[in-house]
């Protein structure tokens, strides 16, 4: 036989997989003359039968010899090291090979193998986006892993879309490529992918939602028993009935003053929730509360600070301890009542509230619903957001505060001059509808609602905070010209509420409402109209609302909400009119008193420690109104 003969058998023999079979027909024709082909064929051979190492020897071979295929042999040559375990000769090729196509996916793949083994992060963080551009599912499951830590990188959704195609049937990819293309305004992709998990929840597939994370859910789910079935919590520790009851039966030192601890990443003055909760902590009564945040705020956030932080507490750092070490620091500083400010949401600490830390926990503020898999007592809210029907659908008891949930700084948020639209590049002479709300927010049911607002207002605009190249089709498919709507980008605080000043009327969203986003539109003086909710996350404007004291701003539905807002673009004065009462109710509604809120907080903390000091077991209790103040408070 020939040898082209035998190299044309051989390459027969491995496309059957008959590894053992091509070396033997190879056999005769491997000397120290073979050629680059004959080797290289060898190298497949030796692969298939899981002889890696002596496989890549031949294949490096292969790579000395040719011209047109150096680099495709070198490169499987580190592969094969790498698989056989030889780290060291893969690393080495492989760095190699990079000074030639530094872009190329597989190096970066094997290079990142190797430096995630060794600790070198840094080397591994430089390298992750190149594979981004691959098509090879390993290569994609390993950006989506790394890119898991920073959520707004662009690459995510290009990974997920990819992924997507290559693993149609794989839930969690589903809803995590859902999640991606909220934020990045896929609108196309999002209501394709959303219509068809209604589809499926509608027959009756609610078992889907296992793989749903459940601040995800509460974007787009309005019920709130399908919101307790969203249960992807990652690698959350279970809590029992058991450990609960032996955790509030622990033995505990009670004292004079009442020992509050906060549990946060978020503990920088500029992020939203400090907006809020910041002079609340500042006004807590230090005779009667010993205040500590127990603090797991990364480095690069903590630099932010401009100084609130030392007005708020003893500030302890749990940032590098595990849970079980989080734990013991809590339980040595004899923490009575243990807040949750996070619940389920990006780098929280739920894993310590399943342990043993406190004898009373409390979720508040971080997480706008039940925080399925977490073993809190007591959830705070307010009469509007957790109405007596809701109770069913929360683990927690409901502790409600008289007038709203949602504390607010009036003290360190800003409130500069407002900005003219001629210099933002905005129409003078329409009714300027505006949303600032994150972009994930945009559910096509909002997208819906609102274009119907503009039909019944046809002389209106939108001014969103959106990626207008998608934003824009996606009014036009609902039938509103793409020149009434307005695209905003982010900006620094500051001159994002003097901005939103230049708005007539800002338009809520849903099923998830704004939070933090309606209350600075309303501390702006920006009138907001919403509608009654069925969620916790879906009810917070018309908590706000009332604190603000504009109830009339609350629609009974979604033709009430179109009939409200279209008539208000309609009525000349209308719009100012509602600005100057929120000018006029700034310092003397509740809403932004965030002494008179700290006093209400403090009552519900009193009646939680006075029935655990009892050893009375918790129970749901409405926190009494003080009586409303004779003027302003500032």
């Amino acid at each position: 036989m020939t040898v082209d003969a035998r190299i044309q058998e051989a390459r027969a023999r491995l496309e059957t997989r008959r590894y053992g079979e091509a070396l033997a027909v190879l056999q005769p024709i491997i000397t120290p003359d073979s050629s680059e082909e004959v080797l290289a064929l060898v190298g497949e051979a030796l692969a298939g039968m899981g002889h890696k190492a002596d496989a890549a020897e031949f294949f490096e071979s292969a790579a000395a010899l040719s011209q047109s295929a150096a680099y495709d042999h070198a490169r499987r040559a580190a592969e094969l090291h790498l698989a056989a375990g030889n780290d060291d000769k893969a690393q080495l090729i492989a760095l190699r090979l990079l000074q030639q196509r530094p872009e190329d996916p597989a190096l970066a793949f094997m290079l990142i193998t190797i430096f995630e083994k060794t600790g070198e992060l840094q080397l591994v963080d430089a390298l992750k986006h190149r594979l981004v551009e691959s098509e090879v599912p390993e290569h994609l499951q390993m950006a989506a892993r790394l890119l898991a830590s920073d959520p707004y990188s662009p690459s995510n959704a290009v990974v997920y879309r990819k992924l997507r195609a290559l693993f149609p049937n794989d839930p969690y990819i589903r809803f995590t490529h859902l999640g991606f293309a909220r934020e990045r305004c896929e609108f196309e992709v999002v209501e394709k992918e959303e219509a068809a998990i209604r589809a499926e929840l509608a027959r009756g597939n609610t078992a889907i939602l296992q793989f749903e994370e459940p601040h995800a859910a509460l974007i787009w789910l309005e019920d709130e028993a399908l919101l307790r079935k969203a249960a992807n919590t990652g690698a959350l520790p279970l809590y029992t009935e058991e450990s609960r009851r032996r955790r509030r039966a622990m033995p505990h030192r009670w004292g004079e003053r009442i020992r509050i601890g906060y549990v946060s990443s978020d503990l920088w003055d500029d992020h939203a929730t400090m907006r809020l909760l910041g002079d609340v902590l500042r006004h807590h009564d230090r005779n009667r509360f010993e205040i500590t945040l127990f603090c797991a705020t990364p480095e690069k956030y903590r630099s932010f600070d401009g100084g609130g932080r030392s007005g708020w507490g003893k500030i302890v750092s749990i940032r590098e301890m595990d849970d079980a070490a989080a734990e013991a620091a809590i339980r040595a500083r004899g923490i009575d009542i243990l807040v949750d400010l996070k619940g389920h949401t990006g780098n929280h600490r739920c894993g310590i509230f399943n342990r043993q830390a406190a004898p009373v926990q409390v979720a508040w503020l971080g997480f706008p619903g039940s925080a399925a898999g977490v073993d809190c007592d007591y959830v705070i809210g307010d009469r509007f957001t957790l109405p007596d029907g809701s109770a069913p659908h929360f683990h927690e008891l409901f502790c409600r505060l008289p007038e709203s949930y949602q504390p607010n700084d009036p003290s360190a948020r800003q409130r500069p001059a407002a900005v003219s639209r001629a210099a933002l590049g905005l129409p003078e002479d329409v009714f300027l509808f505006a949303s600032f709300n994150g972009t994930k927010k945009l559910t096509p049911g909002t997208l819906d609602i609102w274009a119907e607002v503009l039909k019944e207002a046809p002389e209106a605009h939108l001014w969103i905070m959106a990626h207008g190249q998608t934003v824009k089709p996606a009014f036009a498919r609902r039938g509103i010209d793409p020149a009434r709507i307005h695209p905003a980008s982010k900006c620094a605080y500051a001159d994002h509420i003097a901005r939103v000043q230049a708005a007539d009327l800002a338009l809520d969203t849903f099923p998830c409402n704004g939070h933090t986003t309606t209350s600075d539109m309303l501390w702006a003086g920006l009138p907001v109209v919403t509608m009654k909710g069925q969620t916790f996350a879906g009810r917070v404007s018309e908590s706000l609302l009332h604190a603000i004291g504009l109830p009339e701003l609350v629609a009974e539905g979604r033709e009430g909400f179109v009939a409200l807002a279209s008539a208000i673009a309609r009525s000349p004065g209308t719009s100012d009119a509602l600005k100057a009462r929120l000018e006029e109710n700034r310092f003397r509604a509740p809403l932004f008193d965030s002494e008179r809120f700290c006093r209400h907080l403090e009552a519900a903390f009193r009646t939680m420690a006075d029935r655990a000091r009892a050893g009375e077991p918790p129970a749901a209790f409405d926190v009494p109104a003080l009586p409303p103040r004779a003027g302003t408070f500032r």
